[in-house]
């Protein structure tokens, strides 16, 4: 055995060197091939441009999507007030009729106890369209006497502004 390793040392170590001297010096060459050559500035910002594009984009999404939450919350907070405001003049709104159909009514009450001659020349002093509405309200038999009573032009007006309204009801439900 030891005389294996002795010609092993002696006959092979001058290829082994040669070897390793050729393997050294090809990795020698090699190593220059490998250096990067310097960038310039512009390629530079370019490769960091691309390298962080995609976590850029992630953040402005982000970013968008945060004031998309902010914008929703506000438009809610705005629907919210807005049905509060709805909710505020749809009470008003029914105190409202409700008054009016109130006072309606005692209005026509109070024509409804008039006599005819006191009440035409009431009638004849006031808007045509409430006057009109007023007879509308009272009985036929009570109106024909107002009516009798009043200026013939005014009479004939109520009587045609009357003529519209029940036409247009007759127009809007036909039964």
């Amino acid at each position: 055995m030891m005389a294996i390793a002795k010609y092993v040392r002696t006959a092979l170590a001058p290829v082994l060197l040669l070897s390793i001297g050729t393997i050294s010096g090809a990795l020698a060459e090699e190593e220059p091939a490998r250096k990067p050559v310097a960038k310039t500035a512009r390629e530079e910002i370019k490769a960091f441009c691309a390298n962080i594009a995609d976590s850029a984009r992630d953040q402005r999404y982000l970013l968008q999507k945060e004031e998309l939450v902010k914008l929703q919350a506000q438009v809610d907070d705005r629907i919210a007030q807005l049905e509060k405001r709805r909710g505020e003049y749809e009470g008003w709104l029914k105190r409202r009729n409700d008054f009016l159909k109130k006072a309606e009514d005692d209005l026509v009450s109070i024509y409804k106890g008039m006599k005819p001659d006191a009440a035409a020349g009431q009638l004849d002093l006031i808007d045509p369209n409430l006057a009109s509405a007023i007879i509308m309200k009272l009985s036929p038999r009570q109106s024909s006497l107002i009516l009798a009573e009043m200026n013939p032009k005014k009479a004939a007006a109520l009587t045609e502004i009357i003529s519209a309204a029940g036409s247009r009801n007759a127009q809007r439900n036909p039964s």
